[in-house]
C-alpha cells in the first residue's frame, strides 16, 4: 500500500521550491525572527504520485506554514574582473544571507 504525501510548490525570494511536510531548506533572507512561523505563497499542491493536482493562476488561496529555524550567511563567492594588457585586475567577494526554514504543514 502506497502512502500519499502532499507536496507543494512555493514561491519566495523570486525562486520556486518543491516542498513536503518536514522538509528543511535554505531560502532568501526573511525578516521573521528565529522560532516564528511564516506563511508562504503556494503555486501548486498535489499528491506525491501525481494525483489530485491543484494548480493556481498564478497562486492558490492555500498556505504552507513554516517555522524559521536559523539565519545565516552562505559561503563566499569570489568575483574576479580582469582585462588583459592593461594591468587591471579586481577581486571582490559576496556572502548571500539566507533563512533556514522547516515546513510544518500544507493547508
Amino acid at each position: 500500500m502506497l502512502i500519499h504525501i502532499m507536496i507543494a510548490v512555493i514561491k519566495t525570494g523570486g525562486k520556486q521550491y518543491v516542498v513536503k511536510e518536514g522538509d528543511e531548506l535554505k531560502i532568501e533572507k526573511l525578516t521573521a525572527g528565529k522560532g516564528e512561523d511564516v506563511s508562504l505563497e503556494v503555486l501548486l499542491v498535489a499528491e506525491s504520485d501525481g494525483s489530485k493536482v491543484d494548480i493556481g493562476a498564478p497562486s492558490l488561496d492555500r498556505t504552507v506554514t513554516a517555522e524559521v529555524v536559523a539565519h545565516g550567511r552562505s559561503k563566499k563567492v569570489e568575483v574576479v574582473k580582469y582585462k588583459p594588457k592593461v594591468r587591471y585586475k579586481k577581486r571582490t567577494g559576496h556572502r548571500q544571507e539566507f533563512t533556514k526554514i522547516k515546513v510544518k504543514n500544507i493547508a
